[in-house]
């Protein structure tokens, strides 16, 4: 089931997303709901709050895609994660970022180069991923939603300002078209 991707500025995209106590159906369900919405969005990633849900669940397949492949992508690396944590990182790397929830803008932004994200599986089991490039560059991109930070958060102070204030103004006239 398609599930709606919110949009910044929509505050929902700020809060704190809780641990997940049991991986259950329910918990299944809304990760294979993520990995088709993430497809058919033509995204990279995906977090539960960018669907309106505050709980600590990632999914990510940043497998190389052919140009024009159908919509929605074909899983190509499905990871999905819940209560992922960045336990290590090293390096530093510049990656051009955009996001499902902030649509029309990439901007550079400088993340951990290589890290090791541990978490739990779709079925509860313990996982540990070691990740380099855009792998890394996307864990830690959507671990960021966990934490209510979007990509824009890690600009400067003074293209943060220009950018939301942009796209504020794009959805304000969005809304009222």
């Amino acid at each position: 089931m398609l599930l709606e991707i919110l949009k910044y500025p929509d505050p929902r995209l700020a809060d704190k997303s809780t641990p997940v106590a049991v991986v259950d159906d329910e918990i299944r369900t809304l990760i294979e709901n993520m990995f088709e919405t993430m497809y058919t969005a033509e995204g990279v990633g995906l977090a539960a709050p960018q669907v309106g849900v505050t709980k600590r669940i990632i999914v990510v397949d940043c497998g190389v895609r052919e140009e024009g492949e159908e919509t929605p992508l074909p899983p190509k690396e499905p990871i999905a994660i819940v209560n992922p944590v960045v336990a290590e990182g090293q390096g530093s790397i510049v990656w051009e970022e955009g996001c499902l929830s902030v649509p029309g803008y990439v901007d550079e932004v400088e993340r951990k180069a290589k890290v090791k994200v541990t978490g739990l599986d779709k079925n509860g089991e313990p996982l540990e991923i070691h990740a380099e490039g855009l792998l890394a560059v996307c864990l830690q991109h959507e671990i960021d939603h966990l934490e209510g930070v979007l990509f824009v958060d890690r600009l400067s102070r003074l293209k943060q300002s220009m950018v939301k204030k942009k796209l504020k103004k794009r959805a304000a006239e969005e809304a009222s078209a």
